[in-house]
């Protein structure tokens, strides 16, 4: 059977794709690259805003278009919440919902559970995204994804780290460790994610471990020693979603601004040349102007590494959608082109900061360019590489010399092309 598979969102639905295809591909059913080749689709949708309810639609039907007659099966969190919209749409043969996403390979083949074997090796892939929890027990009152995804629920530790173990055997060079809600991992066993991370680092060869999303509220002091093994990527996306404390307050958030700049203060000075990261929303109910510009204000003196901006969407049965004085469609897309303004020079000013230095790189993509081949890839803190090379280069990880800003990443020139073993 030939399987595509495709999502929209976050890195969560991302990782539970990348888990599907090893299952499908240790089944033997064949991984395709189109739609039009495929005799099953599965998507895996997106709700967390109206917009990506909307692509979802939009994805399922062209799917049918490109390819009238494979079967879609679709899961998901718009699946999750609007499951008789879903069904509704043309070409769909199957819903699966959230709780069953773990066995969606086993509900489509009919086969057995996989247990022990081992994944397939990966030709061109180079990161592996690795859930290791579902769900949210926060109350962030814009947020439909606690209600799509459930109470949070933690994978064993033990499961995880014979994961990451496997992923290193296949050949990946990085996993990042992803979830709902992060740094909630482990308490059903009071165990924390710093214990985890530790259990990652000290018992695998894994070459790069990345933290995706972690909440403010879920770091103390402590761990910022985590980094004391360089494996660790220098990277941290901590959502600011508002610089202005009434807004905050407002969404449910539990930090103060103060504390946010506190937390970033102390990790810069703990890990230096770190990437600080972050989500910001423009347009919450009651925002006001002067809210907005003490956020603006907030945001610029952060000097973000990259802003991830998007406008508030109602949705239903969320707190934020019944609060008063929503705003304005036009005004949040001034707000959101503003703080997108911002992020822009900042994420210029940081990639600045390393031009004339020497930095690893993990190369990903590349591309034949006449008698040379582009080669694109990512260091630990963050900063997109592009470097030509008489040879295409992928998973490895070189000494580049970065030279010049080019687009949103930075121009550089290979030193070595020799591979650093995990």
């Amino acid at each position: 059977m030939r399987v595509y598979l495709t999502f929209l969102g976050c890195k969560l639905n991302r990782s539970e794709v990348e888990v599907w295809e090893r299952e499908f591909s240790s089944l033997g059913h064949q991984i395709v690259s189109s739609p039009e080749e495929a005799d099953i689709c599965v998507v895996n949708t997106c709700t967390v805003t109206h917009i990506a309810s909307h692509k979802s639609r939009q994805l399922i039907r062209r799917l049918h278009r490109l390819n009238p007659a494979a079967r879609i099966v679709v899961t998901g969190c718009y699946a999750e919440v609007a499951p008789a919209e879903v069904e509704a749409l043309e070409g769909v043969s199957l819903v699966v919902g959230n709780a069953d996403k773990a066995r969606l390979a086993q509900i489509i083949t009919g086969s057995p559970p996989l247990r022990g074997k081992p994944f397939p090796p990966s030709p061109g892939r180079t990161r592996a995204f690795v859930k290791i929890q579902d769900g949210c027990d926060n109350f962030c009152t814009y947020c439909i994804i606690r209600v799509a995804r459930g109470p949070e629920r933690s994978r064993p530790l033990e499961e995880i780290v014979d994961e990451v173990k496997a992923l290193v055997e296949a050949g990946y060079k990085e996993v990042v460790l992803t979830g709902v809600h992060l740094g909630g991992y482990g308490k059903e066993w009071d165990i924390s994610l710093q214990d985890l991370i530790e259990a990652v680092l000290n018992r695998t060869q894994i070459a790069r471990l990345r933290l995706s999303s972690i909440e403010p509220w879920d770091i103390d002091p402590a761990f910022f020693e985590l980094w004391r093994e360089p494996r660790l990527c220098r990277h941290l996306h901590l959502p600011l979603q508002s610089g202005c404390d009434a807004t905050l307050k407002r969404m449910g958030r539990r930090y103060t601004t103060a504390y946010y700049a506190s937390l970033v203060e102390e990790a810069r000075s703990r890990i230096p040349d770190i990437a600080i990261t972050t989500d910001v929303m423009v347009g919450f109910p009651g925002e006001t102007e002067e809210e907005f510009r003490q956020s603006l204000r907030f945001i610029e003196e952060m000097e973000f590494a990259r802003i991830h901006v998007f406008t508030y969407s109602a949705r239903p049965g969320t707190p934020a959608a019944r609060m008063k004085g929503h705003v304005p469609a036009r005004i949040k897309k001034r707000r959101a082109r503003m703080v997108s303004e911002i992020g822009q020079r900042s994420e210029e000013a940081f990639r600045r900061r390393f031009l004339g230095r020497t930095m690893e790189v993990l190369w990903e993509k590349p591309s034949r360019r006449g008698d040379v081949y582009l080669c694109s890839g990512l260091t630990d803190n963050y900063i997109r590489v592009f470097a030509p090379s008489p040879t295409p280069l992928t998973n490895l990880i070189t000494p580049v010399r970065l030279l010049k800003l080019k687009d949103r990443g930075v121009e550089g020139e290979i030193i070595s092309e020799n591979l650093r073993q995990a």
